[in-house]
């Protein structure tokens, strides 16, 4: 994929990877299975990412490592949080508008795939807008 697509486009192209690893997989599984199959996903589709993407803290002008990593960074773009729970809080919001708001990305999925439909588990944030 090219680095130039719009957010909008790379987020489609994100989902429908989730997507197919749901259908393969179904719900129930370790966030850790969902990560792997999601990245061999994206691989198979010329989808460029990382995962577990260091987000140092800045405080008082200072970097520091305290311990956050991204789970996915699409297209040096798109931030992605996996998740595997009953469902998604606030806090789990939060903690993606925090990723996109510590590394100044604009874009960000949360996706929960212990759902019976992938798409009741995906929440898309936009860095300094309500969506």
């Amino acid at each position: 994929m090219k680095n130039t697509e719009h957010p909008n486009q790379l987020t489609e192209s994100i989902i429908g990877a989730a997507i197919e690893v749901h259908r393969a997989l179904g719900p129930g599984m370790l966030e850790s299975a969902y990560e792997e199959c999601l990245c061999k996903e994206l691989s198979l589709r010329g989808i460029s990412f990382t995962r577990q993407n260091p987000v140092p803290v800045e405080y008082k002008n200072t970097k520091l490592e305290c311990g956050y990593r991204l789970d996915l960074l699409i297209e040096n773009t798109v931030v992605v949080e996996l998740k595997s729970i009953h469902k998604i809080l606030p806090i789990h919001e939060a903690q993606l508008l925090t990723y996109l708001r510590l590394g100044k990305w604009k874009v960000g999925l949360l996706i929960n795939f212990n759902v019976l439909r992938l798409t009741d588990g995906i929440c898309r944030k936009v860095s300094g807008l309500k969506e």
